[in-house]
């Protein structure tokens, strides 16, 4: 991990919207993390951009759970061939929203966990392998 990481990142896949300035655009986190997110989504988003961030787990069986939203803004954009790269930093969280993502990071860092333990003693995987 880079030693000037504030937050600890949980590399996942979860499901992603992004809204603001009438556009929603969707896609996939590439890592999430207390600090914001890295997503990979199907249109350019300006940097800058105040945007509102819908997170929700994907479970093996292709289901979602209940979504969280949290305030966010672009703060740095790549195109790549047929998609855009974008990591964002969330804005200052209310108390409320603060605990709804120590929830979903926990929830991440619990399956982390679970993964490695399952590489580690060649068992029969977790929910979370894919």
């Amino acid at each position: 991990m880079d030693g000037q990481r504030q937050f600890p990142r949980f590399a996942h896949e979860a499901a992603v919207r992004l809204s603001g300035g009438g556009a929603i655009i969707k896609g996939r986190t590439a890592n999430v993390s207390r600090g914001g997110l890295c997503a990979m989504v199907d249109q350019r988003v300006a940097v800058g951009t105040a945007v509102d961030v819908e997170l929700a787990l994907v479970f093996a069986d292709a289901t979602h759970s209940e979504a969280i939203k949290l305030p966010a803004r672009v703060v740095w954009a790549t195109a790549l061939e047929t998609q855009f790269q974008v990591g964002l930093a969330f804005a200052p969280l209310r108390p409320d929203q603060l605990k709804h993502l120590e929830l979903f990071l926990r929830f991440l860092e619990e399956g982390a966990r679970e993964r490695r333990a399952a590489t580690a003693g060649g068992g029969n995987g977790s929910p979370f392998d894919g």
